[in-house]
């Protein structure tokens, strides 16, 4: 029965990685810029969220200090996104999954800082590695610098979101938490964009088919994944949930590759330096799993 669920767990682990990977294809496919797709991809999600919410009869009562600290997570992963999808505006999926795989890189920096543990050495040894081949990467797109900037920020967001995260799953219900973030993101994009007069008529002209794509982004991408993920890490070990994640960016350039065709299609350095990249990543997994 148990090897039944956690064989059920793998693949379902599977199709949330490969959802997470689609989520970039998604990006490039919405007409809509950075911004205001953001604001309309949490503004979606955080009303499915808030439904399964009261589906479940959780109680949305927290502390106001707690409420606050959430809220203003909420900023970083919108910021986090923000930047996610500028850089596939400005550049493509392929060099924005690639250099979005640093995350892991970024969370050894910060890990000691927010824990207050030791610098590991071949966390060093791996960042200098991941930074040579970010440069082969720098090297031959020369051309996507900007876009190149625009996913290293995204992916040191996601990290800061991360490591923060780590410390409020411990003590809350992740759906409670997932919502409060996520309201927290729309609630400081609708600050910034009432000042900057964006709240236009224009602003919520949406076509039929960008409406389509944020429906599917925000529900089944945001709201879904998410639930479903901490479903499965009842049945699976942490080590095997981390691999499985670090897949992400493949499924990404590979779902690029066949939708988008010579667009997505680069040099053969780019691929090296984003396989030195991703074996990093993965290596640097196996090698915590063993010191656990």
């Amino acid at each position: 029965m148990q090897e039944g669920k956690n064989l059920n767990s793998y693949l379902r682990l599977h199709l949330i990685v490969f959802i997470w990977g689609f989520t970039a294809i998604l990006g490039a496919l919405i007409s809509l810029e950075a911004l205001p797709l953001v604001w309309f991809r949490m503004l979606f999600a955080s009303g499915f969220i808030l439904s399964y919410i009261f589906i479940k009869h959780i109680s949305l009562k927290l502390p106001t200090k707690t409420i606050f600290a959430f809220l203003f997570a909420g900023l970083i992963i919108a910021l986090h996104w923000f930047t996610f999808f500028k850089a596939i505006k400005v550049s493509n999926v392929s060099v924005t999954l690639a250099c979005l795989a640093t995350g892991a890189f970024f969370t050894s920096i910060l890990e000691p800082i927010f824990y207050k543990r030791k610098i590991i050495f071949y966390e060093v040894l791996f960042g200098l590695i991941v930074i040579a081949g970010l440069y082969l990467i720098f090297k031959v797109q020369g051309n996507y610098v900007y876009g190149i900037v625009l996913a290293l920020t995204s992916a040191f967001l996601s990290a800061l979101f991360s490591v923060i995260n780590g410390k409020f799953a411990q003590k809350y219900n992740p759906a409670i938490i997932s919502f409060y973030e996520i309201f927290g993101g729309v609630l400081f994009l609708s600050i910034y964009l009432l000042f900057t007069q964006s709240f236009t008529t224009s602003f919520f002209n949406l076509s039929t088919s960008d409406l389509l794509w944020l429906l599917v982004l925000s529900s089944v991408c945001t709201a879904y994944a998410f639930i479903a993920s901490v479903g499965v890490m009842k049945y699976l070990s942490p080590y095997t949930v981390m691999l499985t994640i670090n897949l992400e960016p493949i499924y990404g350039i590979v779902l690029a590759l066949l939708i988008f065709n010579d667009k997505e299609k680069m040099s053969p350095q780019f691929y090296v330096g984003a396989l030195i990249i991703l074996s990093t990543v993965i290596l640097n997994g196996i090698l915590k799993n063993r010191n656990r």
